[in-house]
């Protein structure tokens, strides 16, 4: 692998399911991309199930594109799709009349004052 002078860069590949998250540590050549950390670091072998025409990609939290180039210590990260939408659950909680309370859970039924 002759990248010139260049000396590689350390970066992580994240993903996380509900039952196993994983952050493995990486050696790409310095202005390697997303893509290229993902192949390497063996992700895509341990978890079958990743695709990347379907899951996003980002780097710390940001979506990036499969081709943008990483910089030492970033962290790729691949996203999975939620099972629920949050905005869907709170509908529908709201609608089955339940009220949550700070912290989540349920509040017990109000009681009538008087």
């Amino acid at each position: 692998m002759s990248t010139g002078s260049a000396e590689p860069i350390s970066v992580e590949v994240a993903y996380a399911r509900p039952d196993v998250q994983v952050i493995l540590a990486v050696q790409v050549p310095r202005g390697a991309t997303l893509q290229q950390a993902i192949d390497l670091s063996g992700v895509l072998r341990r978890f079958p199930e990743i695709d990347l025409k379907q899951n996003k990609v980002g780097v710390f939290g940001k979506l990036a594109r499969l081709d943008a180039p990483l910089r030492a210590g970033d962290r790729v990260e691949i996203y999975r799709k939620l099972i629920a939408d949050p905005k869907e659950v709170r509908k529908q909680r709201a609608a089955a009349g339940k009220r949550m309370k700070k912290g989540g859970g349920d509040l017990p039924p109000a009681r009538d004052a008087g």
